[in-house]
């Protein structure tokens, strides 16, 4: 592909939002440039007697099934039990955001 130009840098900081100075975009139009000319050298590879693949571990399936065990859940009440603060059956702790809470109260 070759060199990058000032106008491609800048179009890809915009597209990142990134406010560079003169002297960073060349500097960055050289190591972009470098970088492409890496994927063009990818490009060269010849991969047409590759099959695509999504992962090589050969495994078919990793997930689980998801299986409760009831034993080896707590009720509320015992969750609860070792909670100093309690409220409607909810822990109470400290809050750690300002602002309104309800009823429009600070």
């Amino acid at each position: 592909m070759g060199k990058l130009s000032k106008k491609d840098v800048e179009h890809v900081a915009k597209l990142a939002n990134l406010p560079l100075k003169e002297n960073e975009i060349e500097k960055f139009s050289k190591q972009l440039s470098k970088i492409v000319g890496y994927v063009d050298e990818l490009n060269e590879v010849d991969t047409s007697k590759i099959e695509p693949t999504h992962q090589t571990t050969g495994l078919q399936s990793v997930v689980r099934k998801d299986k409760v065990e009831i034993e080896d859940c707590l009720n509320q009440k015992e969750a609860l039990s070792g909670s100093e603060k309690v409220h409607n059956g909810y822990f109470v702790v400290p809050a750690i955001l300002e602002g309104k809470r309800r009823g429009g109260k600070k």
